[in-house]
């Protein structure tokens, strides 16, 4: 596990490192604000940092899905535990013209340091071509199932 700089080596500029990932990094607060919104964060769902920070993940939250979001989320702050781990989680999501995405992510717990959660971040790919394409072979494969003798 690589340290963040010891005597042979450079300090690693986080903001730097985070700036300038290809993936998404949304970090929010235990009540859900976004405080961290790198420009690829911007590139997938089309709000600008200065847009996004402050506001709530329902900004790229489809509104069938937040119930089932900020239920499992306060339940994660509460606990500090999130039962995904290093699970790639596929779910909606929604960007800013209000055009359907399909993300997949991986999250992990920020804590102080008393232990107490201060956040959670989570590192963002937007796969709405794939999953686009997908669907679109299952299709024709069923359409082409259905024809045969």
């Amino acid at each position: 596990m690589a340290d963040s700089g010891t005597a042979t080596s450079p300090p690693i500029d986080f903001a730097a490192l985070v700036a300038g990932l290809g993936d998404a990094v949304v970090v929010s607060d235990p009540s859900g604000a976004i405080v961290v919104w790198n420009a690829a964060a911007t590139r997938i769902f089309g709000h600008a940092a200065g847009e996004a920070l402050g506001q709530s993940l329902d900004i790229i939250t489809p509104e069938r899905q937040r119930r089932r979001h900020w239920d499992g989320y306060f339940e994660t702050m509460r606990t500090g535990v999130t039962k995904y781990g290093a699970d790639v989680l596929r779910v909606p999501a929604v960007h800013k013209d209000g055009s359907a995405l399909s993300i997949a992510f991986t999250v992990a717990m920020l804590h102080g340091p008393d232990g107490a959660v201060t956040g959670i971040v989570a590192v963002i790919r937007d796969e709405t071509r794939r999953w686009t394409e997908e669907r679109d072979l299952r299709r024709r494969l069923a359409e082409l199932e259905s024809r045969a003798p």
